[in-house]
């Protein structure tokens, strides 16, 4: 019998501090560039919950006023690790902290002014909800 395959849904946190730096991490499951926070929506939890959840597992932060603002389909390219086909629904959210606990996912991280990380190595999905972000600048 042949195994099928679905697109998994996959929540990003684009997580804004109260100066309004973005945080980015560098990891291996980007092979080395910058990006969000982010991973699969677990069995019988909600997208808030997995964003609250996510926050706290890679960085050690906790979010706040998280607002949907772009749904992204990813098709396998080779650009993450494994060979996946993710719905990324990419939210902005805030935080309160500035400190940060990484766990293996990642290597290193940095609090970024929006502009200025457009300059930064950016996984291209980071970087295309990014763009929008900052053509946009909704007022959330």
């Amino acid at each position: 019998m042949h195994q099928k395959y679905y697109p998994e849904p996959v929540v990003g946190l684009f997580i804004f501090n109260p100066e309004g730096e973005i945080f980015l991490f560098k990891t291996h499951k980007w092979k080395g560039l910058y990006c969000v926070p982010g991973g699969h929506i677990e069995w019988g939890e909600t997208m808030k919950q997995a964003l609250v959840r996510e926050a706290k597992e890679e960085a050690g932060l906790d979010i706040y006023d998280c607002k949907l603002f772009k749904i992204i389909e990813f098709l396998p390219d080779g650009s993450f690790w494994k060979e996946k086909h993710m719905i990324f629904l990419n939210h902005l959210c805030k935080t309160k902290s500035t400190e940060v606990t990484l766990n293996d996912e990642a290597q290193s991280f940095v609090w970024v002014n929006p502009e200025e990380a457009l300059k930064l190595p950016l996984e291209k999905y980071t970087k295309q909800t990014l763009e929008e972000f900052l053509t946009k600048k909704p007022n959330w």
